[in-house]
């Protein structure tokens, strides 16, 4: 995978996994407060239906009262009261029904097939003993109950909740209820909004996930697009600076020759040529310009090693950096007439391949700054090392330069290629000037070697 597809990916894996983490929240929150509306929602029904129920039955319980309170429990006045309760009723599907303690049906004005049935051990889909639990529910005071039972005007098994009382001294279970399907209906409702809800969120969620991974895409394409830009034009940049140093170098090189060596070998061509005619001739003093020939042939091979050590000093591979220092110092005390103090403190270090080669250049072209422009008297060299790092300090007492617009304007082609040097072996480059004292310091890491 390329750079730039492993940056898009690290910009949309994360938004993705963000954008799924807080789906799958939104979902269980959503779901828990459905599951709480919808228990609000049925608390509230139901609340609202023992109520109703409480009511029904404390209605029934006024009818019968001047009868139970008479004290008459002959099967005459039972019948009759059993009579005038299943003329009570409320709704379709609102009745009063009576049971006695052994299960007995009494009165079901509803399903009359049931009356006078034990149904004792009846259960409903649920395995619940329905009469059972009714009787219970009424002897303990609490008196509601919920059971599955037939709905008389649809036939179907529903939900229902009941309210029973007990009439101690006959024996007899009265109650009435409600079926619940309205409260299942008003439940499913709410968890059907809910869901509804969540898709909703989900769509809007996924929408805003989508238009965000579209931008970071279009963003890591558009930044791809202008990176590759602009490498494309510091390409071009250090293709072209290449191509006007190495035309730099070869000028220089031409002109060394012409003026130089091409001068002095054409001077000794003259020379033997002028020896060959005299000693032809005789003349003795043809040996005399055969030996300035030969003094001017010694100066051009003179010559030719001073271009070579320019271009690759033979120091540097066989006796060090130490060494080359020593011989460049040298060298540039004599032709600049700077005066050039040099200490170093290598001994056998070892430096990383080409770092010798670096360092020697940096001084070069810091050498050179100072002959241009520095119009110092005394430069101060010092080239030290330990197991960890090598640090140059070239230090002169010029006029100095301005540190930060030089920085600003990235420096010339001299300091560009310290920078460039430096940062190639990971290492450090700080100046500072003023007045009376200018100083570049190098700091190179050190990396083992054989």
């Amino acid at each position: 995978m390329q750079l730039k597809h492993k940056i898009v990916a690290l910009g949309i894996l994360p938004l993705i996994l963000a954008v799924s983490v807080i789906c799958a929240l939104v979902i269980v929150q959503n779901q828990r407060l459905g599951e709480q509306q919808a228990q609000l929602i049925e608390d509230s029904i139901l609340a609202s239906k023992r109520a109703e129920l409480k009511n029904y039955v404390e209605m029934a319980m006024s009818a019968l009262a001047p009868i139970y309170e008479s004290g008459r429990d002959d099967e005459q006045t039972k019948q009759h009261v059993l009579e005038e309760l299943s003329k009570l009723s409320f709704g379709i599907d609102g009745y009063f029904f009576v049971y006695d303690r052994n299960g007995r049906n009494l009165m079901h004005p509803r399903q009359a097939a049931l009356v006078g049935k034990d149904l004792w051990n009846m259960t409903d889909p649920q395995g619940l003993l329905v009469i059972r639990a009714l009787l219970k529910s009424a002897e303990s005071g609490d008196g509601f109950q919920h059971y599955a039972w037939e709905k008389p005007s649809t036939g179907q098994i529903t939900g229902k909740l009941a309210r029973v009382v007990m009439l101690d001294r006959w024996g007899w279970m009265l109650g009435t209820g409600i079926y619940l399907e309205d409260v299942e209906r008003a439940t499913q409702q709410a968890r059907k909004e809910v869901a509804q809800g969540i898709y909703a969120t989900m769509l809007d969620i996924g929408a805003v996930a989508l238009i965000a991974v579209l931008l970071v895409f279009i963003c890591g394409v558009t930044l791809n697009a202008s990176e590759h830009r602009l490498a494309d034009r510091k390409l071009q940049l250090l293709n072209q600076r290449i191509m006007n140093l190495q035309e730099e170098e070869r000028s220089r090189l031409s002109r060394e020759l012409h003026d130089g060596i091409s001068q002095v070998l054409v001077s000794i061509k003259f020379q033997f040529e002028l020896a060959s005619l005299q000693l032809e001739a005789g003349n003795e003093r043809g040996l005399d310009a055969l030996r300035q020939g030969t003094e001017r042939l010694g100066d051009a091979i003179g010559e030719i090693r001073t271009i070579s050590h320019d271009l690759r000093p033979s120091l540097l591979d066989t006796l060090g950096l130490a060494a080359a220092v020593t011989q460049l110092v040298t060298e540039f005390e004599q032709q600049s007439g700077l005066t050039i103090h040099y200490q170093h403190h290598l001994g056998d270090l070892k430096l990383e391949d080409g770092a010798p080669v670096a360092l020697f250049r940096i001084l070069q072209e810091a050498l050179t700054n100072i002959e241009r422009h520095a119009h110092a008297r005394n430069v101060y060299i010092n080239l030290d090392g330990n197991q960890r790092q090598v640090q140059l300090s070239v230090r002169d007492d010029g006029v100095g330069f301005e540190v930060d617009r030089l920085q600003e304007i990235q420096g010339g082609i001299g300091l560009r290629n310290i920078r460039e040097r430096v940062e190639h072996f990971h290492g450090q480059l700080s100046l500072f000037s003023a007045p009376g004292c200018s100083e570049l310091s190098v700091t190179m890491p050190i990396r083992a070697a054989a």
